[in-house]
């Protein structure tokens, strides 16, 4: 899982408007625009407050009943589809991770704590684009259903040996103190118009964040559902170096699988 990066923004000092340096404060612009046009002029991103979420995903102060048609995972409540199995992804003893499977795609749930007042989904994509271009993948930056998302072809080793390319898309929202990353693949990465289900399930998870001092960028762990049907399941995942957020850092590995929960 991984991700590339976008266009950024100067930091622009506030201008001193005393009546008796406006001369020089107007041959500074002129430079300043003059240095915007160099084409070796760097851009930076700026930190905004998290943006509204009219349609989700939601916190848990904003759902009367999170649990009515969605898995309680503690620090997630998942959207319940029919004929979907939910695989839960742990980093050592702790459950991080969750993935929705249904038919031919697939979404990775992860929650992760953010700073009060700022959003770090702009901070992120650039995280994960770094992470893929050095691995010499592509990404794309474009605004989808769910705002600003990566859409990434990702180097992997195939089965056979033989090196392929996996097509990733990651999307993202700032919460209340929360940041939720989805990563979609499958039919739903390589074909984006036929991942609406995955999308309103993104959008329907219901996140715990909890009262407790966490730093910024901590995983919020997840917990079993106690009616669970464990399916034992080995496999190692894949995962892009770089950016913890493209999960490559912890290696996360495929931990008990929850079949046909809804």
């Amino acid at each position: 899982m991984f991700g590339r990066r976008r266009k950024r923004k100067e930091d622009v000092e506030p201008l001193d408007v005393a009546s008796d340096e406006l001369a020089e404060n107007a041959e500074n612009a002129e430079d300043a625009d003059a240095a915007d046009s160099e084409p070796d002029a760097v851009a930076e991103r700026v930190s905004l407050p998290p943006a509204p979420r009219p349609d989700g995903p939601w916190d848990v102060s904003e759902v009367r009943e999170p649990g009515e048609g969605r898995v309680d995972l503690g620090g997630l409540f998942v959207p319940g589809v029919e004929g979907m199995e939910l695989r839960v992804e742990v980093a050592g003893d702790a459950i991080v991770a969750a993935t929705v499977v249904l038919r031919d795609s697939a979404v990775q749930l992860q929650a992760f704590a953010a700073p009060k007042k700022e959003g770090i989904w702009a901070e992120v994509r650039d995280e994960i684009a770094t992470g893929i271009t050095q691995q010499g993948g592509v990404v794309d930056e474009v605004e989808g259903p769910l705002g600003w998302e990566l859409r990434a072809q990702v180097p992997v080793q195939l089965p056979d040996g033989k090196n392929g390319v996996q097509v990733v898309r990651f999307v993202g929202v700032d919460g209340p103190r929360w940041f939720l990353r989805g990563v979609i693949s499958g039919q739903g990465a390589v074909q984006p118009e036929t991942g609406s289900l995955l999308e309103a399930i993104f959008r329907d998870t219901v996140v715990v964040r909890g009262e407790g001092p966490m730093a910024p960028r901590d995983p919020i762990v997840l917990k079993l559902p106690e009616d669970a049907q464990m399916v034992p399941d080995g496999v190692q995942q894949e995962e892009a170096q770089g950016s913890r957020f493209a999960g490559g850092a912890d290696r996360l590995q495929r931990g008990p699988e929850i079949s046909e929960v809804r």
